[in-house]
């Protein structure tokens, strides 16, 4: 759900066109219509199923607060024996579904207020915690999830922090962005669930595997996002 307010006729339709210039002023300029065709497609799947959303009157909020439940299903299927991880990485992609069709829908209907970002930043947060609980609970060692969570929430933190400082736009797309963290949590699900049914003791290792590499691409990312940051801060000093 993004952060400002962008079109002035607030409930009405717009179509893709529009939409992506809309989508454009809230993400630093950057236009779905020149992204990657993988990208582009995604974004436009969400534009369409956003707008049959918002004619239906189902609201932002709504689709935030099923993404956020679809997150907390997560840990309660992974323990169960065989299809466990596999239900765990299927509710990943829905709520990784729902995560951009709720901005899809604020935008394709004019409704996107800063309160929504807040609340959409907060459900990213949250579903986060659920998705390395659940590692967790499939035997990822309780200090590498602690790490995985700190340094992603401590990229958002920053990213957020610099922008109040002064910076105008996103910064970096770094290694460490939301749609990396949605690919290890699915990737990382269903590989572990695969080990699982070649010999069950190897779920936990994958998982281990997993967690290491979101720490990884999270802290790689955190140093690229504070170098950006620096940078973009002192030109604007």
């Amino acid at each position: 759900m993004p952060g400002t307010a962008v079109d002035p006729q607030v409930g009405t339709q717009l179509n893709w066109d529009q939409y992506a210039t809309a989508w454009a002023r809230l993400h630093g300029g950057f236009d779905p219509r020149a992204a990657a065709p993988v990208v582009r497609a995604w974004l436009r799947f969400a534009y369409h199923v956003g707008y049959v959303l918002g004619r239906l009157r189902v609201g932002p909020t709504a689709v935030t607060v099923a993404g956020v439940l679809l997150c907390f299903c997560v840990p309660l299927l992974v323990g169960r024996p065989g299809d466990g991880p596999f239900l765990g990485a299927l509710f990943v992609l829905l709520a990784a579904v729902a995560d951009s069709v709720d901005g899809a829908v604020a935008v394709a209907t004019g409704r996107t207020t800063r309160l929504g970002y807040v609340y959409d930043s907060l459900a990213d947060r949250l579903g986060e915690v659920a998705w390395l609980l659940a590692f967790w609970l499939l035997g990822a060692p309780g200090a590498l999830v602690a790490a995985g969570g700190a340094l992603s929430w401590l990229h958002e933190y920053v990213r957020a922090r610099a922008v109040s400082a002064g910076m105008r736009e996103i910064g970096a797309v770094t290694v460490g962005e939301r749609p990396t963290r949605v690919s290890v949590g699915l990737v990382g699900l269903l590989v572990a669930g695969l080990a699982g049914l070649i010999e069950p003791d190897l779920a936990a290792g994958t998982i281990t595997m997993a967690t290491a590499v979101w720490v990884l691409l999270a802290a790689f990312g955190l140093g690229q996002l504070l170098s950006t940051v620096r940078r973009a801060l002192l030109d604007a000093g």
